[in-house]
């Protein structure tokens, strides 16, 4: 069958969607400017809830070679918040500084230099690769910046495909040569990328065991992931009262590939998994505790420990390569072969929608703003 990172590869590369329903309702071929827009703006880093306000911006002039786009739906990603609290990489300048980086909206007008066979008024387009600035009602960027999708998923799909899935599909095929049959291990199996892990990983005959945190409903959360199709899901608490957390496997190989976003014991017990000469990628460190590895894990185990991070792989010469595995995302939802838990909440109740981002209102699924 040949291995799930050249499968991969070959599907996207065969995929060449550029689906766009146009609307009935007419929309302008070329304004000179967008219409006024409301947006998320921050003159400060610090903690969102404080230093976030909403107001009313200038409408944008339309360049030449401009688009400006209706904005349909942007996600609360945690490096969003990130951001905005200022221990981000990267970040935009301040003050006055949009925030968000990633969503969905719909063509409302181009610059007359624009090619009507690339963009037409009515199409759905993504910011690709993400940029600065979503999460406002319009935003006018150049042409190039942004790539046409389908437009028959639901909208909150298209607006978070770019970050969390094609993190998910990347890890899978770029830091070990996985073959059907083959086990993976993860932490942080309910985010939206351990959900993608997941099933991406049946799609193409791989195996996962999920490790899970330690809260209310953790039994519904597991029943949620053996339906996705999970093979083993365990609690952290559960791993940590065992010595030998292979005994674990049963029938199933010993893990080549394991997948960390917690750091700290999480990612102790990961390495407590892998086979010998296995990987581990950190792609997050959402408990802020180090990773820490063993003297003896590197010597007798030979324990590779690598990282990854998104920004910085389509920040290269991947722009062209990330919006065909978008389309084979896409198509995957449109199929029913992708799905992952969020929650929709109009833009006009964006303190609402932070709140519950922010974990103010217990454990929520991702937040998106509607608009």
């Amino acid at each position: 069958m040949g291995s799930p990172g050249r499968l991969l590869t070959a599907a996207v590369r065969r995929l060449r969607l550029r689906v766009g329903i146009k609307p009935s309702t007419a929309m302008a071929r070329y304004l000179s400017t967008c219409p006024p827009a409301r947006a998320v703006i921050y003159d400060q880093h610090g903690p969102p809830d404080q230093v976030l306000r909403v107001a009313d911006v200038a409408p944008p002039e339309i360049g030449d070679r401009d688009v400006c786009v209706r904005m349909l739906a942007a996600p609360i990603n945690p490096s969003d918040l990130n951001r905005i609290e200022g221990v981000y990489p990267v970040r935009p300048p301040l003050p006055a500084a949009v925030a968000g980086y990633e969503g969905v909206g719909q063509v409302h007008a181009l610059g007359p230099a624009v090619d009507s066979d690339y963009l037409s008024p009515g199409d759905w387009v993504i910011p690709s690769p993400p940029s600065f600035g979503t999460w406002q009602t319009y935003v006018v960027k150049p042409a190039a910046a942004w790539h046409r999708v389908r437009s028959d998923v639901p909208p909150q799909y298209a607006a978070t495909v770019t970050v969390n899935p094609l993190t998910a599909l990347r890890m899978l095929g770029d830091f070990v040569n996985l073959s059907p049959g083959d086990t993976l291990v993860q932490n942080g199996a309910t985010s939206i990328v351990g959900q993608c892990i997941i099933q991406l990983a049946k799609l193409h005959g791989l195996h996962t065991i999920n490790i899970i945190r330690d809260r209310p409903g953790w039994e519904e959360a597991k029943d949620k992931l053996k339906q996705l199709g999970a093979d083993e899901v365990f609690t952290q608490s559960q791993l940590d009262s065992i010595k030998n957390v292979k005994s674990l496997l049963g029938a199933l190989p010993e893990p080549a590939l394991g997948l960390n976003c917690v750091g700290g014991n999480a990612a102790s017990v990961i390495m407590k998994f892998l086979r010998q000469s296995g990987t581990m990628v950190t792609y997050g460190g959402m408990s802020k505790k180090p990773v820490t590895i063993s003297t003896s894990s590197f010597i007798f185990k030979d324990l590779s420990l690598r990282g990854f991070w998104l920004q910085k792989w389509m920040n290269s010469d991947k722009a062209e390569e990330s919006r065909t595995m978008i389309d084979y995302l896409l198509s995957l939802v449109h199929e029913g072969k992708l799905k992952y838990e969020m929650e929709l909440t109009p833009f006009s109740d964006f303190r609402l929608a932070l709140d519950k981002a922010l974990g103010k209102h217990g454990s929520r699924p991702k937040q998106v703003l509607s608009f």
